[in-house]
């Protein structure tokens, strides 16, 4: 069985390989399985780690702008639980838990509901 080789014993193009690899399954939620980068030159990674870029700052800032979003509507949730009846912010977590399915793990239901993650995090 052949060992695995070291990153500082990767030639350069087989290091940009694994970084493209890495890049566009940051990019895009898979890897890049269907592209053959074997004869690729850097010019090619280097174009290819341009255009994956733009993707990532792309997807960052519609991620910034969904979080948002989600942060609005779990605030006017909460808010929402009070005037169902909720005594305090604990209880109206608890029937938002129960509601999710998350069963008290605050760090589920942020993802659950698309918040920030550590969104229930206090402050040190």
């Amino acid at each position: 069985m052949e060992q695995f080789k070291s990153w500082e014993e990767l030639t350069e193009l087989e290091q940009a390989q694994a970084t493209f690899w890495d890049m566009y399954k940051d990019a895009f939620n898979f890897r890049p399985r269907h592209i053959d980068t074997s004869a690729w030159t850097m010019i090619d990674f280097e174009r290819e780690f341009a255009e994956l870029g733009q993707v990532l700052e792309t997807n960052a800032t519609a991620e910034k702008i969904s979080q948002g979003r989600a942060e609005e509507a779990f605030e006017r949730r909460v808010a929402e639980m009070f005037t169902l009846g909720a005594k305090d912010t604990d209880m109206a977590m608890r029937w938002i838990h129960e509601a999710e399915g998350t069963q008290g793990d605050n760090d589920f239901l942020a993802w659950t509901l698309g918040l920030p993650y550590q969104y229930f995090r206090k402050a040190a």
